[in-house]
């Protein structure tokens, strides 16, 4: 909630800021590469020197953040307040999904998912937060979320005294779930890692693109309210949010390749559509398309993991700290391009970046011996 509270707010901040659609779009890379740039370190580090408060450290760098956010008065102010809770989120990641592998009870793919239907449920009351709190009250009332982070650390430090307990138990191993997976060759872990990788930019990239734009393609295009496009932005990380767990239970009953296949590939039509509708027929369909790319999410970081089972910390900061902050110099680009060329145009350029997923089919193949985690 705490980061998905600055792209909710943009309409807010370019209002009051005189901000051009550029500005809103270094906004996002900085908190995207803040959030994106220290999560394979931090991964690599606490897989090498576990820190079972990291995740409370990272708490408490996201509340200054808030802080700074309620009083910022100039754009620097802004950047700043946004990159402090980057850094929090890039702290907090790799160490949570190393948590949700050991609270797994082996069931990887609803863990992870479990642990990311709390991040998307965040994402999507944000945009209600701004309706109802902070558009009537003004900017300083993102103060209210410290509420939440009060209770979350509270959650965290408890959270922390378990990994401890685990770690004085002489228990360490995060992957005892993965190790009677059959592992590729080098080549074909590498190759599928980079697939991966690729299909986590098309999503996070999209969704980067909708969660920032979408707001002002609606208002500027269909004369939507402001309070309007926050709930047009609202239904589409719903819907992310559901399908995270819809996609976990999927994956456990059929296999994660069957999933990130249907989610890559059936989210494509939907998607290229989007900017050809009036505004119900827009709002559905990103809907549609939030709901299939957010499917094979959980699917995606366990299949990654699994491929490097003694690495999970620097995997899963990989997976999110690239995706992040390839996704944020994205949309900087969009915000950029939007100034020259109008919303229209980069409307069309994200209703194709599903597009992206058509890698999918450079997977390895399946060998004789079996060698393809299905």
């Amino acid at each position: 909630m705490m980061q998905a509270i600055i792209p909710a707010i943009y309409p807010q901040l370019e209002r009051t800021y005189h901000l051009s659609l550029s500005q809103i779009g270094v906004i996002t890379l900085c908190a995207q590469l803040s959030a994106s740039v220290f999560q394979p370190v931090v991964g690599w580090l606490t897989d090498k020197y576990p820190q079972p408060f990291s995740q409370l450290t990272a708490m408490a760098l996201s509340s200054c953040g808030i802080i700074v956010l309620a009083y910022a008065n100039t754009y620097f102010q802004i950047i700043i307040a946004v990159m402090c809770i980057g850094i929090g989120a890039s702290i907090f990641h790799p160490e949570s999904s190393r948590v949700a592998n050991l609270a797994s009870g082996g069931r990887l793919n609803m863990a992870q998912a479990i642990f990311q239907l709390g991040g998307y449920a965040g994402l999507a009351c944000a945009p209600l937060l701004v309706v109802m709190v902070i558009l009537p009250n003004g900017q300083q009332s993102v103060l209210w979320l410290l509420l939440l982070t009060f209770l979350g650390k509270i959650l965290l430090l408890y959270v922390g005294l378990w990994r401890r307990r685990i770690l004085q138990s002489g228990f360490q191993k995060a992957n005892r779930h993965m190790e009677d997976i059959r592992p590729l060759n080098r080549k074909q872990v590498r190759r599928s890692i980079v697939v991966l990788l690729l299909l986590i930019f098309s999503k996070y990239f999209y969704s980067a693109g909708i969660s920032n734009y979408f707001q002002f393609y609606a208002i500027g295009n269909f004369g939507a309210t402001e309070e309007q496009a926050q709930m047009y932005l609202f239904y589409f990380l719903l819907s992310t949010a559901i399908a995270t767990l819809i996609g976990a239970l999927v994956a456990d009953r059929w296999g994660k390749i069957f999933v990130i296949r249907l989610s890559v590939l059936g989210s494509i039509p939907f998607a290229v559509m989007v900017p050809y509708g009036d505004i119900t027929t827009a709002v559905v369909l990103i809907t549609v398309v939030g709901f299939l790319i957010s499917l094979s999410f959980s699917p995606i970081l366990v299949y990654a993991q699994q491929l490097m089972p003694n690495k999970i910390g620097m995997v899963s900061g990989l997976f999110y700290g690239v995706a992040m902050g390839m996704s944020g110099i994205g949309t900087a680009i969009l915000g950029s391009l939007a100034d020259v060329k109008g919303i229209d145009y980069i409307q069309n350029i994200i209703s194709l970046l599903p597009l992206l997923g058509l890698v999918v089919f450079l997977f390895p193949q399946r060998t004789k011996d079996g060698f393809y985690i299905a």
